[in-house]
């Protein structure tokens, strides 16, 4: 077995492609730049693998900073003595080492390495990551589209030019009559598609009863994304007792155990999958699975990933039953992707079939762009 060798960390300001919003703030605009953290191991064969992170401390707490001193002081001693297929070793060692503590520690840190992993076990093995996982079920993965909180004309604007997609993901921010107009204006462009309302834990039950008074004759709205705060799981389940229309969990579930306390408690019809939180791969596939078992259907989503990021969840997402098209909104928001042989066309991704996670990186570009954050 190949033993790693080399563990490489890198921070890079990835510029945006159109302004996005979220409820709780900016994620990143043509002008303002988000930090993504790539990691890049080698093995004693030459093999690499690639990973990356997004950093968002306004929707997790961790930051570029915590992520990449995180990765170096800690998760590579352990990744030194192992190889690229220890994930589950790796996993238990960055557990004894980082405390978890009540649900997931450093996800977004063990998350870049966990892709970073599968990527270099592909490449070892011969196989595609979904392969690793036990194989994939389609050959495409169908992608919903994500339109940020916004002007009625630049939500408007963003609909008509992603008419391609299957489905949209409405951010919603918190003001009853602008998101209702939001929402409107969406329908109104996109002929009877899913509508998926997604919160970000902006709203209040007596505000989000309003809302839902509002829309309630537009047709299309799929379900209802994490309207309170995360910590709050009765408050969501008490949501769900007087609403309607089907629940979300997303920031409220960041593990397969977060999930089923909330499965417990009657607080959610759907799970939001990202890598991000579950700390990988593995760990994101446990929470599906978790959800299917217990009658929770999934939603796939990403953090607006670049192209590693977004290939490690095609790869995942490839082998789920889906309740509405993956929002895995790198391509659509961003201004590059840092990676080469991404099929996507008419907003559909094919499934990578090339060893690893099937896709070639610009490290070149990587090397030449990545900030100094001095935590060496």
């Amino acid at each position: 077995m190949s033993r790693i060798t080399a563990v490489e960390v890198f921070a890079v300001t990835v510029p945006f492609a159109r302004r996005f919003v979220l409820g709780s703030g900016a994620v990143g605009t043509p002008d303002q730049a988000g930090a993504v953290v790539f990691v890049k191991l080698t093995t004693e064969d030459g093999v690499v693998g690639w990973g990356e992170q997004r950093a968002l401390p306004s929707w997790s707490y961790e930051t570029a900073e915590t992520i990449a001193v995180v990765i170096r002081r800690h998760l590579t001693p352990i990744l030194l003595e192992l190889t690229p297929f220890d994930v589950e070793l790796f996993h238990r060692e960055a557990n004894r080492r980082l405390s978890p503590s009540v649900s997931n520690g450093f996800p977004f840190a063990r998350a870049a390495v966990d892709i970073a992993l599968h990527d270099a076990a592909g490449k070892l093995a011969g196989l595609p990551v979904h392969a690793l996982l036990g194989g994939k079920v389609r050959d495409e993965l169908p992608l919903c589209s994500a339109i940020g909180v916004g002007t009625p004309e630049a939500v408007r604007e963003h609909a008509v030019a992603s008419a391609d997609y299957a489905a949209y993901k409405v951010k919603i921010g918190g003001d009853v009559e602008a998101d209702a107009r939001a929402v409107r204006t969406v329908a109104d462009e996109v002929d009877g598609k899913p509508i998926w309302l997604d919160a970000n834990q902006s709203y209040r039950p007596a505000a989000l009863l309003r809302l839902l008074d509002a829309t309630r004759d537009v047709p299309g709205i799929h379900c209802l994304e994490q309207p309170v705060p995360s910590t709050d799981t009765l408050g969501l389940s008490r949501l769900r007792s007087l609403i309607d229309l089907p629940l979300a969990i997303d920031e409220g579930s960041f593990t397969a155990q977060d999930l089923s306390r909330a499965m417990r408690l009657d607080a959610a019809d759907l799970v939001v999958v990202k890598i991000c939180k579950a700390g990988g791969i593995r760990n994101a596939l446990k929470t599906a699975q978790v959800a299917l078992a217990g009658g929770v259907e999934v939603l796939a989503s990403g953090l607006t990933d670049c192209g590693i990021g977004f290939a490690a969840a095609v790869h995942l997402f490839s082998q789920l039953e889906l309740a509405l098209p993956a929002e895995l909104n790198g391509p659509e928001l961003l201004s590059d992707l840092y990676v080469a042989n991404l099929s996507i066309e008419a907003a559909v991704a094919a499934v990578p079939t090339a060893p690893g996670l099937g896709v070639e990186v610009d490290e070149e570009r990587i090397r030449a762009e990545a900030l100094d954050l001095a935590l060496n």
